[in-house]
């Protein structure tokens, strides 16, 4: 009943993969953030290299699994309760993204904070929004400087690391996983989706510069790439939504997504 860890993607997807991919929606950021790792190498989200662990019950099952990538917090997948305990002895965690729950043990444990808090989505029914102006269409190479100002403005935004807004640019326009949406001849907004990993897919990057919102280009945008996924296949179309934001979550609901979990990031008191 121990976690053991390792800096090779490909021998925790040997050893532990089978097991997120069983729960792939409550998996998602696991899943594609490795995903990732064995695409683009080690190095994919920073120079340091990055720590994947797994855990294994008393039946020899895996129960339990992380992923670091250094500047970003340590995502954890879904982790059996028995595995909490002996996480942060065996490597130490300064800030952790988990499920709710696993959160709150974490931090009733060892003390920390609550630093933000994300609320996870399956789309149901697909709910088409009122109509608005303009068209979607995919990005392409010729849209790139335009895509990394976004990328890196809807970072600031929402307090994430903006360092690998080039990667994540090129990555999606290598599968078309970028769409803007245009009106009056111009880009007013656009939406990212992630390359498949176990049959889902995750709308992000939904972003609009504050001189064209409150005209429902979001939720047009949102709307087109969660049916394209569909059509193309994906099982599941997934999203977060930050707590803090009742806008963006009143858009997702209304147009067919519906709440699965509640992700947390935590810092962690040293030891």
């Amino acid at each position: 009943m121990t976690w053991t860890f390792t800096d090779d993607v490909g021998v925790f997807l040997d050893a532990a993969g089978p097991s997120p991919a069983a729960r792939p929606v409550e998996n998602t950021l696991l899943l594609t953030v490795t995903a990732t790792l064995a695409r683009h190498g080690p190095h994919a989200y920073g120079e340091a290299a990055p720590v994947l662990g797994w855990w294994r019950g008393p039946d020899g099952e895996v129960g339990g699994t992380l992923v670091r990538t250094p500047p970003h917090p340590a995502v954890l997948g879904t982790v059996a309760p028995q595995a909490i305990g002996p996480l942060l002895d065996a490597c130490p965690l300064p800030v952790v993204n988990a499920d709710r729950a696993t959160a709150e043990a974490l931090t009733a444990r060892h003390g920390g904070r609550v630093d933000a808090g994300h609320r996870l989505y399956r789309l149901g029914v697909l709910v088409p929004p009122p109509p608005v102006p303009g068209l979607p269409r995919v990005a392409t190479a010729a849209d790139r400087a335009l895509l990394v100002a976004w990328v890196r403005a809807f970072g600031a935004e929402t307090g994430q690391p903006g360092a690998g807004a080039e990667r994540l640019v090129d990555d999606r326009l290598g599968h078309g996983g970028l769409t803007l949406w245009e009106a009056g001849g111009l880009p007013v907004s656009m939406a990212g989706v992630s390359r498949p990993v176990a049959g889902t897919v995750r709308v992000s990057a939904v972003y609009t510069p504050r001189e064209h919102r409150g005209a429902g280009y979001a939720a047009a945008v949102t709307a087109e790439v969660s049916r394209a996924a569909r059509e193309a296949g994906a099982e599941e179309v997934l999203l977060f939504a930050d707590l803090a934001n009742p806008t963006s979550n009143g858009v997702y609901r209304r147009i067919g997504f519906e709440a699965v979990c509640d992700r947390l990031i935590v810092t962690l008191t040293p030891a």
